[in-house]
């Protein structure tokens, strides 16, 4: 299969990037610098110097694929961003209009707070958490919005807190519904869900919450 990965240099791009290459796909990589790609094996993967926030020459490399991976992300609390939804939007473009289009993209389980969550937890993700990554919840947030308004089978992946522990491959999933108490999942299993998630039809235009 041929994917087009974006937000390849942070932890889960890194593992995603890494399980794409040793399952056999072949894959197209759009990043600011691409010296910072790390790969195994080269043989399966062509690097494009790009910025997704920029439409350019980037986009005829993305032309030949119909399925987007996004791990973007900012690490920039201080200011406002729009990585995730102009981001998302200009890489969509450049896959064309074919509504066989593909795409399974990270946003945060910090978006929401189920009822049934602790009341401790509950007022740590609202005092603290969604305080301190308002700026990127807020683009996740238009990023969500805007994908259901457009002719894209794609599939929204709300994982919790992040670790560097090795993959498991088990993990809890809720499609369009809230798991009991979330916590956290390694970049690993993340990774190799979103991979997963690519041919599985029950996630097509559908949001998806992750644990372990």
């Amino acid at each position: 299969m041929k994917l087009l990965l974006l937000g390849v240099t942070g932890g889960t791009g890194t593992a995603l990037l890494s399980q794409a290459v040793a399952a056999g796909h072949q894959v197209t990589v759009i990043a600011r610098r691409p010296e910072t790609v790390r790969v195994d094996d080269a043989s399966h993967v062509t690097v494009v110097a790009g910025d997704v926030l920029v439409p350019g020459p980037w986009q005829s490399a993305a032309a030949g694929h119909d399925t987007l991976l996004s791990c973007l992300g900012s690490t920039d609390r201080r200011h406002a961003t729009t990585i995730y939804s102009r981001g998302t939007r200009n890489a969509l473009e450049a896959l064309g209009t074919s509504p066989n289009r593909r795409l399974v993209c990270l946003s945060s389980a910090g978006l929401y707070v189920a009822p049934t969550t602790p009341v401790a937890q509950k007022l740590v993700t609202r005092l603290v958490v969604q305080r301190m990554y308002r700026h990127g919840y807020d683009d996740m947030r238009r990023m969500e919005e805007a994908l259901h308004q457009q002719d894209v089978r794609w599939t929204v992946v709300r994982p919790p807190m992040l670790s560097d522990r090795p993959p498991t491959g088990n993990y809890r999933t809720a499609i369009n519904s809230h798991l009991e108490n979330p916590r956290t999942i390694s970049r690993a299993d993340l990774a190799h869900y979103m991979l997963n998630a690519i041919e599985d039809p029950s996630t097509v235009k559908a949001v998806v919450e992750i644990s372990s």
